[in-house]
């Protein structure tokens, strides 16, 4: 039976997935943010990741890179409540085998599991552009430049720090000493000519590191 690591931080959702799955697949794990997720596909080694795209602490893409960068094979499948064209092109040419959208119905995501699983590629047919088209744009244009190149801890720190976590929380969840934490903040903030918090939220939202939806909570 193949095995799948689930990740979203809505608990309803992914038990859900949990028991959509379960008859199918060896769920080994549920994550609710993506640095859960990385540490549970190190230890468990899964076929495939079923992920969001929007997780706290890391998100779904940056999770997804890291778990390359370990060297797992595991098929990523990423799922999103967004048309966005540029989220589906950073999936694909991130290294991940699936686009889905979350309004897709359980028999789609079947589909889309099955066809990761045989070594295909899968994007929701409701999505407003065609697989091959996707593909080829993921293969074709370069990475964005946005900005100045901020490294993988960076990136962590910058997340944290947009969702409202205190530079005590951030340097607890990273492990790191807080005096640390506070030094990549300043770093970010040099090097990305930034004073205050809000544009650090606004830059995090430019980059995709969290989604407009995770600070509108009346949604």
């Amino acid at each position: 039976m193949p095995s799948i690591l689930i990740a979203d931080d809505h608990q309803l959702l992914a038990e859900s997935l949990r028991s959509l799955l379960s008859p199918t697949y060896q769920v080994v794990g549920v994550a609710t943010n993506g640095r859960e997720l990385v540490d549970l596909a190190a230890k468990h080694k899964p076929n495939m990741i079923l992920s969001d795209v929007s997780m706290p602490i890391m998100n779904g893409l940056d999770a997804l890179t890291a778990t390359k960068k370990m060297g797992l094979h595991t098929k990523f499948i990423l799922m999103s409540m967004h048309f966005d064209l540029s989220i589906a092109i950073e999936v694909f040419r991130s290294g991940g085998s699936a686009f889905v959208m979350k309004t897709a119905s359980g028999d789609e995501l079947k589909e889309a599991l099955q066809t990761v699983y045989r070594g295909g590629y899968y994007l929701s047919p409701q999505f407003p552009c065609d697989l091959v088209t996707l593909l080829a744009e993921a293969a074709r244009r370069p990475s964005p430049e946005r900005g100045p190149k901020l490294t993988q801890r960076q990136r962590e720190v910058l997340q944290l720090v947009a969702e409202g976590k205190s530079m005590k929380e951030v340097a607890a969840l990273l492990k790191l000493s807080t005096r640390t934490a506070e030094s990549h903040k300043y770093q970010i903030m040099k090097m990305l000519a930034i004073r205050t918090n809000a544009e650090l939220v606004q830059y995090a939202i430019k980059i995709g590191l969290i989604s407009i939806q995770t600070l509108n909570t009346s949604a």
